[in-house]
């Protein structure tokens, strides 16, 4: 199905960050095209179950920090600018408590590019006796509302250098940038080794959000991520790590996975590389 939505932006935003300058572009929404249903299978960002997958913090002397984070792919989500979305479940917890709980919209174009449409988010606060004060909806954010535009939240061959908006929802705050920074990566988190794995630099051009480090993967999707991290984008004072997906993903689904990596590179060369690189 031919998306339908004509607005075409070609936007680039310098961030400057340390000593790290990223040039971010938007994503050319207006010639990707989607099949209703389809898949989220980019082996860097796959969708493919329902396992829920649990990560937990440490500080800067790699002691257990009171931050835990669950994702769960739950089904289909809105339909927004046309396209159909898949809805993957985020809650954030602090010392216990459920502190965020969100509902994200994603979509894989033909090509294998997996696009960001939104967030729901309700936050929770609480006094220091852990007893709940409010609720808000800060951060949230639609594709199509408020002129908002979907991003990247991961290409089909992911680049080292390449640069992107991961949303555009400038009227909801909501600018968040990605760049690719390493590839072929083996690294460990909590105890566990990964191979294949890319590094991916965020951050934002809104005010107070920190930049940090997010890493994926191939076959699992994000395995580990570095925050608050100093002048020199080093010395991270929280980490966190993937530590179960339950159900864990089958031989099957993996074996699917590579293939569905070869498929979208054959794809994207036949296809010339369109919005391979942003």
């Amino acid at each position: 199905m031919m998306n339908k939505f004509a607005t075409v932006l070609n936007i680039a935003l310098a961030v400057v960050c340390g000593n790290a300058t990223a040039a971010a572009n938007l994503p050319d929404f207006s010639s990707a095209t989607f099949l209703p249903g389809a898949a989220i299978s980019n082996p860097y960002y796959p969708l493919l179950d329902n396992a829920t997958k649990v990560y937990v913090s440490r500080d800067a002397a790699g002691n257990p920090a009171d931050e835990r984070f669950e994702f769960t792919r739950i089904g289909p989500g809105p339909t927004l600018l046309g396209v159909q979305t898949t809805n993957q479940r985020d809650r954030a917890f602090e010392g216990g408590l459920l502190v965020e709980d969100t509902f994200d919209y994603f979509a894989q174009d033909t090509v294998g590019n997996v696009w960001y449409f939104g967030e729901d988010v309700t936050n929770y606060v609480y006094d220091a006796g852990g007893n709940l004060l409010s609720t808000n909806s800060s951060s949230s954010w639609r594709a199509g509302v408020n002129g908002a535009l979907p991003g990247f939240i991961m290409p089909t061959v992911p680049i080292v250098g390449q640069s992107y908006f991961q949303e555009f929802a400038v009227i909801d705050q909501a600018v968040d940038q990605a760049e690719i920074t390493a590839a072929g990566l083996t690294i460990a988190f909590e105890g566990r080794s990964y191979s294949n794995a890319i590094q991916v630099f965020e951050t934002s051009s809104v005010p107070g959000v920190l930049p940090g480090f997010k890493y994926y993967a191939a076959g699992l999707g994000l395995i580990g991520a570095e925050e608050h991290l100093d002048v020199n984008l080093q010395n991270p004072e929280l980490t966190f790590g993937l530590i179960s997906a339950v159900p864990e993903p089958s031989l099957a689904v993996l074996f699917g996975l590579g293939l569905a990596m070869i498929g979208a590179v054959a794809r994207a060369r036949r296809r010339g590389g369109a919005n391979l690189q942003a």
